[in-house]
């Protein structure tokens, strides 16, 4: 019976589990999935980039691979270096995207993970100079979902993050001579990473409700979502708020307050993970 009920009725079937405080999966109201992150060259990592993670919230995986390649800097910023994000939604990842170019809800991610990189500075621009107006580094991070299940914001955001932490670029000088570059790969660096943003997403039930981390049948429910991003200073980075309902100033420093909490989460898991790659 509740089957058929949550089919004909999901906003009611919902509404019943919201009024004790819990969710359809048994989660409660704001508690998040399960996260796992796998950071590198693991067996479940993309073994071509210079730098790779995979992020698991619940059902929704998503992989991040991060290629470095060199290119002259622009006239405007001839001390800085690109990063260049793109957030893939493929079909074979949920029965809601189709093939060809990016949908809507694709493009919409890869901006707000290019808005994260600006308000953030997770990497300044600067450090990925070589040379002034001749070289400098571009970093084409590539996010793709391989399963779909809500929030993938959330765990697009940190899968940049993960594998932005794993990548090692080589030591590039310019010879003087022939003014052309020089690779040398067995002196490898880690990039600096300035910030550790974090994204923590809400969906807003009944104009009220807050439940965070939602799933993509929650998410379709909602009569809104708020995405807040915070840094390591428990600084407020970006609010990222795509129509729906309002906001209270009281109900938005309530998601505040639990995206600082989930940022340190975040962190140590991240912190964890290398340590462990680190000491094999």
């Amino acid at each position: 019976l509740s089957v058929c009920f949550r089919m004909v009725e999901p906003l009611e079937y919902y509404r019943r589990f919201l009024k004790e405080n819990c969710r359809p999966d048994g989660r409660e109201l704001g508690e998040f999935r399960a996260t796992t992150v796998n950071i590198g060259k693991s067996r479940r990592s993309i073994t071509t980039a210079d730098g790779s993670a995979l992020v698991k919230f619940g059902n929704t995986t998503v992989i991040c691979g991060v290629k470095a390649e060199l290119a002259a800097p622009t006239i405007d910023s001839a001390n800085k270096g690109y990063i260049v994000p793109n957030v893939d939604l493929p079909s074979l990842c949920s029965t809601r995207f189709r093939s060809g170019p990016p949908g809507e809800e694709a493009q919409a991610a890869s901006q707000f993970i290019a808005d994260v990189i600006e308000n953030s500075q997770i990497i300044a621009k600067e450090d990925l100079c070589i040379a002034d107006g001749k070289l400098a580094w571009v970093l084409y991070c590539d996010i793709i979902c391989l399963d779909y299940d809500g929030n993938i914001l959330d765990a697009s955001a940190f899968a940049l993050l993960a594998a932005l932490k794993n990548v090692q670029l080589p030591s590039v000088t310019i010879n003087e001579e022939t003014g052309l570059p020089e690779v040398n790969l067995k002196q490898k660096n880690p990039l600096i990473i300035r910030k550790h943003p974090v994204a923590t997403s809400f969906a807003i039930f009944d104009d009220t409700l807050l439940i965070v981390d939602p799933t993509a049948e929650e998410e379709d429910l909602a009569t809104g979502t708020v995405t807040v991003v915070t840094d390591d200073e428990d600084r407020l980075c970006s609010v990222h708020k795509p129509g729906g309902s309002p906001l209270t100033g009281a109900k938005l420093q309530d998601c505040i307050t639990r995206a600082i909490t989930r940022h340190k989460e975040v962190k140590k898991l991240i912190d964890k993970v290398i340590k462990s790659i680190n000491s094999k």
